[in-house]
């Protein structure tokens, strides 16, 4: 601790890695707000005016730490001790201890970016690294930078990166403490080939449970498995004494039902937590020694080309592993029963992906942009964010109305700034203000109640009918937070003036890309705006609704299509009219496979949605081209009249691009060439207006035009089609994509040759394929030199025999070669 408490006084950056329940967020805290009073009694002119601000990933875990450092201090909450989370705040002005959720810190962050009057932020947890966590850092360090030199950063946790976070922080002390945490005994215990985790816990737990004392904590990866286990401890086992409560702990959980499961036992009962990695860090859950680790999480995995997180399930890393084992340490010695094997875990990576990697960037992007960051290397990260996810969330905010086409943000981005929501929910505030106060207060009620869903109601109405009806199970937080947003647009929350049959309308202004229709007939079947497949239980009354705005959606790993958790019904006549500059009216031209023929129709379309059509009989030679272009595309490029030319010319160009990667060759792949149709084939389509057509197609001079000037002269240079051997015969290149160049040749017309022929300016030897008089392979070589010294001789030996016509000199390095037998070789 002294050493900790001086590197926060002379260093502007520290990193502390201590095991779990060594008191880093529990006790450490009050302990540097005691040092910094003490060190700096006059600081700023007031005794300890300086605040220290600590952030946590989870709003379950701020809540409870400033609970728990302001009872040490035998304060209430708000007053040295407050804490900052979305929808609730607890702070005075005599509070000098903040405890905030990480994207509460951003907000703090861009509306000042001085950090006026605060001494110190810690990143609690880091080892999570959420996008929240990794963007505040990249903002601290710029603050520290250019305006705040006396600004200290401490990054902790029990399982740090710590090798890259000392790249990144290369002037930080580095403080490393094992805490003193009780042993912890290991079992492993993995599941059998297609085992089922759930029901190989119900069979594992009542077993611990009867030979061991104190409570269990289980850790799953998803609220799923959560309540089917839930199901099977209470309600089929038999063997668990009635004297042991079982209790869920997830992120959607009520305030009172995660009070419950952290709570201490009652005197002479015991507890099961069953929990998600929620559990992982900062909560010490009281009368745990025994933890059970299923190994499984779920991991969101976004995919920038479509819009849509896929829902992942894997094993969990090497820290996340030893994070939750060290709950059963925390308050005596504990038991960790693994549901896997030590080898599993031993092949797993040290720390998890980061947040940043993986996930939609929609709100980072918005953060840099009004940050002043145009791009995100302008700031220091332990990962880069990816390009492709910035630049579909640069799309996604333009289709939002929040950023202009060139890159800069819009008059309605500024006036998001103070709202602190996300952007999809700030741009529907926005545009529900312009339409009237109905739509206002409806768009308010909306984001209340994404916000804080209540599980299991797939119909967002539904959850406003329960709302109305006092009913909702978060009642008091929904008004709560709405009157804040209210506040925050400059008028007050009256629910009295929230239409239901607005919900849907103002939520197609948050998603526009997630309008949806149904697909034909299907119920339960939709294509979104975006042009991606989602679907629901047929059984649920919103299958058969003819338009939805489609809120929550996972696709899982086995599946194509997405999964519908949240939507409501809209009404397509008044969606057009609230937003008719989304509406399109195009002529489209498409080739329809089961038709046969050439369609063309003037649609009106809601991004990939048509609402109506129209058959044209006129149609535009262009829109032809681009219906076959686009039957290409679908097909594949092997509906091209492929030659044995342009078949060798595309695979010179892809061999020349790795052979000699100087040359400025233009991208072929088969992805490439398929997305740049217009570009290379479509100049060599005129008068193509059929799909049988399309065999008239001149691939060849396509290729070579899009090949271009001087590389298309070029190439017969550095890779030509075919070599001329001494003999006069011209033999044919073999090229091949990742393979050697071949020359298949008799072995009599390389007679004299010292070596293999070069091509690609002499970076290439060619593979020769050495053939007998009858064409037969053989020996394969690029050594010819070396094959004469050697093999040859076998091959001589065989040879004369077979062909004894021919020529088969003892030294071929030095014999003429020939095409002729040995008659031609006998004096006349």
């Amino acid at each position: 601790m002294p050493e900790l408490l001086s590197a926060i006084d002379s260093h502007q950056q520290v990193i502390l890695k201590a095991a779990p329940g060594a008191g880093k967020s529990t006790y450490l805290p009050l302990q540097i707000l005691q040092s910094l009073t003490a060190l700096h009694p006059m600081k700023n002119g007031q005794s300890g005016q300086g605040k220290i601000i600590m952030m946590e990933p989870r709003r379950l875990a701020a809540r409870n730490i400033a609970y728990y450092l302001a009872k040490q201090l035998g304060e209430q909450v708000g007053e040295t001790v407050g804490f900052r989370i979305r929808g609730e705040s607890k702070v005075s002005a005599q509070t000098r201890l903040e405890i905030v959720t990480e994207g509460v810190m951003t907000r703090m962050i861009q509306s000042d970016p001085e950090l006026t009057g605060v001494d110190l932020v810690i990143f609690d947890e880091f080892h999570e690294r959420s996008i929240h966590a990794d963007t505040a850092l990249a903002f601290c360090l710029e603050i520290q930078q250019a305006l705040r030199d006396d600004l200290t950063l401490l990054v902790m946790s029990a399982t740090l990166d710590q090798e890259a976070l000392c790249g990144l922080l290369p002037q930080a002390h580095y403080v490393e403490s094992q805490g003193r945490g009780f042993p912890i005994e290991y079992h492993y215990t993995p599941l059998q080939a297609n085992q089922y985790i759930v029901s190989r816990l119900a069979q594992v737990i009542p077993q611990w449970m009867q030979d061991e004392d104190g409570s269990m904590l289980v850790f799953l990866p998803g609220v799923g498995d959560i309540k089917q286990l839930h199901r099977r401890l209470t309600e089929e086992s038999t063997v668990l004494s009635h004297n042991v409560d079982v209790c869920p702990l997830y992120g959607q959980l009520d305030n009172k039902a995660q009070q419950m499961a952290i709570a201490p036992a009652q005197p002479g009962r015991r507890k099961i937590v069953l929990a998600t990695n929620i559990a992982e860090t900062s909560l010490t859950i009281e009368g745990i020694r025994m933890v059970v680790d299923s190994g499984l999480e779920r991991t969101a995995i976004f995919d920038p080309k479509t819009g849509i997180t896929r829902l992942q399930q894997g094993m969990i890393a090497q820290s996340s592993a030893e994070q939750r084992a060290g709950r059963a340490g925390r308050l005596e010695a504990g038991l960790c029963i693994r549901m896997y094997s030590e080898e599993h875990l031993k092949r797993q990576p040290l720390v998890p992906q980061a947040e940043i990697l993986r996930s939609d960037l929609t709100s980072l992007q918005m953060e840099l942009l009004q940050w002043g960051a145009q791009q995100a290397d302008e700031l220091s990260w332990l990962d880069l964010p990816p390009a492709p996810h910035l630049q579909q969330a640069k799309q996604l905010l333009t289709e939002l109305g929040l950023l202009h086409s060139q890159g800069q943000l819009t008059s309605l981005a500024t006036q998001s700034q103070t709202l602190g929501v996300e952007p999809r929910y700030a741009s529907m505030l926005l545009q529900a203000k312009k339409l009237g106060a109905s739509y206002l207060q409806t768009a308010l009620a909306a984001i209340s109640m994404l916000e804080e869903p209540e599980r299991h109601t797939l119909d967002i109405s539904h959850d406003w009918h329960r709302w109305q009806q006092q009913q909702h199970t978060k009642v008091s937080l929904l008004n709560r937070r709405s009157q804040h947003l209210a506040r925050l647009c400059g008028t007050s929350f009256d629910a009295k003036q929230v239409d239901s049959e607005l919900l849907g309308l103002c939520l197609s202004l948050a998603f526009p890309d997630r309008v949806a229709m149904r697909r034909s007939q299907s119920n339960g079947q939709y294509l979104l705006a975006n042009g991606h497949g989602a679907s629901m239980d047929e059984s649920n009354p919103l299958s058969n609704q003819e338009g939805l705005v489609v809120v929550d959606l996972m696709r899982h790993a086995q599946s194509m299509s997405s999964q519908i958790f949240r939507a409501i019904k809209i009404d397509w006549s008044t969606l057009i009219e609230i937003l008719p500059d989304k509406i399109e009216d195009k002529e489209v031209v498409r080739w329809d496979d089961n038709k046969g023929q050439m369609i063309a129709e003037q649609q009106q379309c809601f991004g990939q949605l048509v609402l109506s059509r129209r058959r044209l009989t006129q149609i535009d030679p262009k829109l032809i081209q681009a219906a076959i272009s686009d039957y290409i595309r679908r097909k594949g490029l092997s509906v091209l009249p492929w030659s044995e030319r342009s078949i060798n010319l595309l695979q010179r160009i892809r061999n020349a691009s790795e052979w000699l990667p100087d040359k400025e060759w233009p991208g072929v792949s088969d992805d490439i060439l398929l997305a740049k149709l217009e570009q290379w084939l479509e100049p060599f389509m005129v008068g193509i207006d059929t799909i049988s057509k399309i065999q008239k197609i001149d691939v060849y001079q396509a290729l070579n035009s899009y090949l271009a000037w001087p590389l298309n002269q070029d190439i017969d240079a550095y890779l030509p089609t075919h070599y001329q051997l001494p003999t006069g015969t011209r033999k044919a290149i073999r090229y091949q994509e990742k393979c050697e160049p071949v020359l298949s040749v008799r072995m009599q017309e390389v007679f004299g040759e010292s070596d293999s022929p070069v091509i690609a300016q002499g970076r290439k030897k060619l593979v020769l394929e050495l053939l007998s008089p009858a064409q037969r392979p053989l020996q394969v070589t690029q050594d010819l030199a070396g094959f004469w010294q050697g093999s040859y001789k076998e091959v001589q030996k065989e040879m004369k025999g077979r062909y004894p016509k021919h020529v088969w000199p003892d030294d071929p390095a030095n014999h003429v070669a020939t095409t002729k037998t040995k008659r031609h070789f006998q004096p006349k």
